[in-house]
């Protein structure tokens, strides 16, 4: 069914300018994937229940580390990186990094230090001790062996680590009805691996017709929402294209909800339908998060009224904040909603909603 009136929200974010983009990145699929689909079909005269949700979290992050683990039981002595006096100090500024995981003895001795890569130049208190750094403290680790490698990430309730993005997929459909004719086709295909422009980890297609017997009545909802957040990252390590260079240095840190909602309330004729997409994994930075719903209410050819009886209503929304290279604070931020209520003899109704953002190359 080809829209004759529709509203289209879309929001592509460029890399435009030296050190600012905005966009989301999203996380990448885990090792073990799964895909499922579930088709409905129904045709019945009487009352009906139907209910499905689901909730889908994935956090990844490709973040380099250094571990430093003391061999022989020999480990070095705090009071030997800085004075005996100044090693309660530099206990609570080593503290301050909660990035960096650090074992003590009950002798202050250091026996682990694991400690991002990107901290290691970073200093650990200017006033109190000036020109430390990480690396100054993993040099006098002689005695310890360095190991190297990258921490993927996890599901975390804390602030995102640098290059780490989190996604939350959330989806609920419900049809009830207390009597009447309902032929219901519904349609839910899920893949959660990595997707490419143009493809999506979550489709769902509803079509049904109801007719009202006996002063019963129909009501329904469906919502989407795409919650994609992220610490900054090295550009260069979130392009798969060889060919592609950024016009930045670093892809900034982000945190974007959007949403999609619609509700059928004291439906007496109609028929109805909905699509609705999601992309929400990727393997490299620059495909795009997407969102895409679509709703269409029109009269029952068997009714012979030329009209839908009922209330419909819906809305779609937005939530976006974005920084600027390395900043954790945002340099933009932008909501936005649209929503849209009818009751009576419904003609037509028909909404388009469609989101992207991503980086161009």
């Amino acid at each position: 069914m080809k829209f004759r009136y529709a509203i289209v929200i879309a929001l592509v974010a460029l890399v435009a300018v030296a050190g600012f983009a905005s966009a989301d990145r999203l996380p990448q699929q885990v090792p073990e994937n799964q895909i499922f689909t579930i088709d409905t079909l129904i045709d019945v005269t009487g009352a009906v229940s139907q209910e499905s949700q689901m909730q889908w979290t994935l956090d990844s992050q490709y973040l380099a580390r250094s571990k430093f683990v003391a061999e022989n039981n020999t480990s070095i002595e705090l009071g030997a990186i800085v004075a005996p006096k100044d090693v309660d100090a530099l206990k609570k500024a080593l503290a301050k990094f909660t990035e960096v995981k650090i074992v003590l003895t009950a002798e202050n001795n250091i026996s682990v230090l694991d400690v991002p890569d990107y901290l290691l130049d970073t200093l650990i208190d200017a006033k109190q001790f000036p020109g430390l750094t990480f690396n100054d403290i993993a040099d006098k680790l002689g005695n310890y062996t360095p190991t190297p490698y990258t921490d993927v990430g996890y599901i975390q309730d804390s602030k995102l680590n640098p290059t780490e993005e989190i996604m939350i997929l959330t989806w609920t459909d419900s049809l009830r009805t207390n009597g009447g004719k309902l032929a219901l086709n519904e349609n839910i295909d899920f893949d959660s691996k990595n997707k490419g422009k143009g493809l999506s980890n979550l489709e769902v297609e509803k079509v049904f017709t109801y007719a009202s017997t006996e002063g019963a009545h129909l009501v329904g909802a469906e919502e989407w929402i795409l919650d994609v957040a992220g610490n900054w990252e090295k550009a260069a390590d979130s392009i798969r294209c060889v060919f592609a260079s950024a016009k930045t240095d670093y892809f900034p840190a982000f945190c974007n909800v959007v949403k999609a909602k619609s509700e059928l309330v004291n439906i007496n004729s109609a028929q109805v339908s909905t699509k609705g997409a999601a992309r929400s994994v990727a393997a490299t930075g620059d495909i795009p998060a997407m969102l895409n719903y679509q709703i269409a209410v029109t009269p029952d050819s068997n009714s012979g009224s030329g009209f839908a009886d009922g209330t419909v209503k819906t809305f779609f929304g937005g939530s976006i904040m974005e920084a600027r290279a390395k900043n954790q604070i945002p340099s933009a931020t932008n909501n936005w909603k649209d929503s849209a209520s009818v009751t009576g003899g419904i003609k037509n109704f028909q909404k388009t909603f469609n989101y992207e953002s991503g980086f161009t190359f």
